[in-house]
């Protein structure tokens, strides 16, 4: 319960703090939906007052740029919507006119006067209709048009800006300057601090009190503890339900973030709230206070990132593979790096707000220039001591990859562009790199954290060992490999779409708004094209959509055939599995028709890409293609399916699987035979089993010359046609084939029911035969005699070795 009330506060606070810009927002949604009513004539007005902002060049500044973008943003969707509301209209009186159909022609009989006056009302209706649409569509192009101009503009301003060069604050004259506009800029400094001043006493008047002190009190709190007893909750619920691993790290990184995102942020809020209850600020202190409210939620994002990536008191959650030295060494810089944002952006609102000097805008500019590119140099010294520390006491430091060396190097460049820019004069220049290397470091810093919570998450939840893997291996059948290749293809289809938005983020130019560069990411693909085809993001990820849905879809399909459906019936095996194959091809086909449809591609935008390979088709491909055409009509005709024992080109076996190019023939000896479809189309195959072809077993059986056929023939029928396995139709054979060398040879014939018996029942029957004929006294060869004589002795040759009789055997 103690959990549930602070995530419960949390939550109340954001709701508090959002309910201003929920205000907002429903007021801007309110004012589109008014003016979605205006005339095209009111359209153009508004567009030709923006034109007008933009006619002297010579007092353009990034604001007035900014806000006549976002009113011409605000014409060409009220131009859009205009059009869409009034199509429907024109087809409308299409139809009425269509329905009364054209006036009659001269001589023919005229029609009553109602009609004529619909007819005449419903044109002249139709023409201002048609006018007005036209209208529209034009000022939709125009509005696109003054978008490009206003966008030339800001990049000319921007190089202006960059460019412009003052006096070095090493010299006098800078100071000099500053000294002379201190006065001014110091007296309006303290109306605003005045402005301040008063709104805090206002805010403690009675009325105002209690809610001052509440948030005030609220706001304390959570900077007091707020942050640790969070950290602390989360640390211990991921210790206890996230598995340990890569995930609970990236998660807890996340969290971390999150959590002093939303501490500092809410804080900040509640003290914004609670001098601003009663609506104390004036109009022009609110824009001033409101937009250093939004910047804080974003100074607390870096600080916890940077605590994030750290976690110095925890290194068994740390994401990045650094040592506990530079860990604790760096420790400071996140939360020094957070300041110097909060100091820009306050010096960036102040300076503005005050209309302070040239001189004096400089000097502030250059100050944080300064600050931030001496922290980056403070970095950059303490990770070249970690190193240089780590290979004095002898260790090897760890390889770090390619993009974080061009990352250090990235730093190091801008660090120096940026102090000996301040140096030069270019503080325009060392203010932009300043703030770039600011907005890179954050974005950078965000990308490698989610990134990695996508990816462990991807390979947590798809592992074959997880909970949702054993699930779904229970459930939809998938092999554990093919679990993990899903795991690895949506990690990196994930984080190719982060970099692909990020990329554009962090290469934003000066003064480009979260809209902008939120628009620039989503359209950063949308001018490439590949011949007629157009690269969309959201086409891309419908596409991906479509595909695994229908791949999904297949799968399950396939699923229930095979193992519900199919078995039920009185199909043979190879014709389920030839069936469930056919399936797969038409499902895959029409999946792949449904991506093609997603992405929107047509028949011409693929005709030039099919002409081009056409000669690699023809040669190429043609066995590919001939081999495809063959596995085809195996499964339709099926001379050959799932289960047979086939002998071609002296590979003979068991056919387990017909591939879309080839088939699997798994040998006696459990080896496996690929042979190409177009080879079982196009040669003699010897299919032992087709048809539920019988099994005849053959045995050829000698004898000897005086053995007594009739009674070896009765012995022999006997077994044949008694054996439990063996068929009395066809009948068992014994016939006499021979007589040849003294011997007689029988040939032994019964049938089995299956093939693959043969060779288990002829081993049966020559057991029992033997033994059979053993016992009938009828030997399977006859025995040899050896005849031993003795010669005359002749005294003139000398005595031969006595001769060996072995015993048994016949002298």
């Amino acid at each position: 319960m103690p959990i549930l009330s602070r995530l419960l506060l949390i939550l109340l606070f954001a709701v508090a703090s959002a309910s201003p810009v929920l205000a907002q927002d429903t007021q801007n949604n309110g004012q589109i939906q008014q003016t979605v009513l205006a005339t095209p004539d009111q359209l153009s007005t508004q567009l030709d007052q923006v034109k007008k902002t933009l006619t002297d060049k010579s007092k353009l500044t990034d604001d007035i740029l900014t806000g006549a973008r976002s009113k011409t943003q605000a014409i060409q969707q009220q131009a859009d919507q205009l059009t869409t509301s009034l199509a429907p209209q024109a087809d409308a009186l299409k139809a009425k006119l269509d329905v009364l159909g054209p006036a009659p022609a001269k001589g023919a009989p005229a029609e009553t006067p109602e009609v004529a006056a619909q007819r005449k009302q419903l044109t002249k209706d139709q023409t201002d209709l048609t006018g007005q649409l036209t209208q529209s569509k034009l000022l939709s192009r125009e509005s696109q048009q003054l978008l490009t101009e206003i966008a030339a503009l800001r990049r000319n301003l921007f190089q202006a800006q960059i460019s412009q060069r003052s006096a070095s604050p090493l010299s006098m004259a800078f100071w000099s300057r500053f000294a002379q506009n201190l006065p001014d800029d110091s007296g309006n400094f303290r109306q605003l601090s005045q402005s301040v001043q008063g709104a805090l006493a206002q805010a403690w008047q009675p009325a105002n009190r209690l809610p001052f002190i509440l948030c005030l009190s609220a706001a304390v709190l959570l900077l007091a503890g707020g942050r640790r007893v969070f950290e602390y909750k989360m640390l211990d619920i991921a210790a206890r339900y996230l598995p340990s691993g890569h995930l609970r790290r990236s998660a807890m990184a996340a969290v971390v973030t999150v959590g002093t995102t939303l501490i500092y942020g809410i804080a900040a809020w509640l003290i914004y709230l609670a001098v601003n209850w009663n609506g104390v600020f004036d109009e022009d202190l609110d824009e001033l206070v409101r937009p250093l409210v939004r910047l804080m939620f974003y100074v607390a994002t870096m600080a916890g990132l940077g605590r994030a990536l750290l976690m110095v008191k925890h290194p068994s959650w740390r994401l990045p593979p650094i040592s506990d030295n530079l860990a604790t060494r760096l420790w400071p810089f996140p939360s020094l790096m957070a300041y110097s944002a909060l100091l820009l952006g306050v010096i960036e609102r102040v300076t503005n707000d005050i209309s302070a000097s040239l001189s004096t805008a400089m000097a502030a500019n250059a100050l944080a220039a300064t600050v931030i590119g001496g922290l980056v140099a403070y970095a950059l010294v303490i990770m070249s001591r970690a190193r240089r520390a780590l290979l004095s006491s002898g260790a090897t430091p760890a390889s770090r990859p390619l993009w974080v060396g061009v990352l250090v190097l990235c730093a190091f460049l801008g660090m120096l562009i940026t102090l000996i820019s301040v140096l030069t004069g270019y503080i325009a220049l060392a203010f932009y790199v300043a703030r770039q290397m600011l907005r890179a470091g954050f974005l950078i810093a965000a990308l490698y954290v989610v990134m990695h919570l996508i990816n462990d998450l991807c390979e947590s939840v798809l592992s074959p060992d997880s909970r949702t893997g054993i699930r779904l291996q229970e459930n939809f059948g998938f092999a554990p490999a093919r679990l993990e290749q899903t795991a690895t293809v949506l990690s990196g289809v994930g984080r190719a779409f982060l970099l692909m938005f990020a990329i554009p983020l962090i290469l934003a130019p000066y003064g480009a708004g979260a809209n902008e560069l939120m628009d620039r990411g989503t359209r950063i693909f949308n001018g490439l094209s590949l011949g007629t085809l157009t690269i969309n993001p959201t086409s891309i990820f419908n596409a991906m959509v479509v595909l695994v849905v229908g791949y999904v879809i297949v799968r399950l399909l396939k699923r229930w055939l095979s193992k519900q459906l199919l078995p039920k019936t009185s199909l043979d095996v190879g014709m389920q599995m030839s069936i469930v194959t056919l399936l797969g091809y038409v499902g895959g086909i029409l999946v792949f028709v449904l991506v093609l449809g997603a992405l929107k591609v047509d028949v011409q935008s693929i005709a030039w890409v099919a002409s081009a390979l056409s000669v690699g088709i023809g040669f190429g491909l043609q066995a590919i293609v001939q081999n495809f055409i063959s596995g085809l009509i195996l499964l339709a005709e099926r001379p050959v399916k799932v289960g047979d024992w086939v002998s071609i080109s002296g590979v003979e076996g068991d056919i387990k699987r017909i591939n879309v190019r080839a088939t699997e023939i798994q040998q006696g000896d459990r080896s496996t035979v690929i042979v190409p479809n177009s080879q079982l189309i196009t040669q003699n195959v010897r299919n032992v089993t087709l048809a539920n072809a019988q099994g005849r077993v053959q045995i050829r059986l000698p004898m000897p010359l005086g053995t007594d056929p009739n009674k070896v023939r009765q012995i022999i029928f006997d077994i044949l046609r008694n054996h439990s396995v063996t068929l009395n139709s066809p009948a068992p054979t014994v016939q006499l084939d021979s007589i040849d060398s003294g011997s007689m040879m029988f040939v032994c014939t019964a049938y089995v029911n299956n093939p693959r018996d043969s060779g288990t029942v002829k081993s049966d029957l020559l057991f029992e035969i033997i033994d059979r004929l053993r016992k009938a006294n009828l030997p399977l060869t006859t025995p040899q005699d050896m005849v031993v004589r003795t010669m005359q002795h002749d005294p003139a040759t000398p005595p031969s070795p006595p001769t060996t009789v072995f015993p048994g055997k016949p002298t």
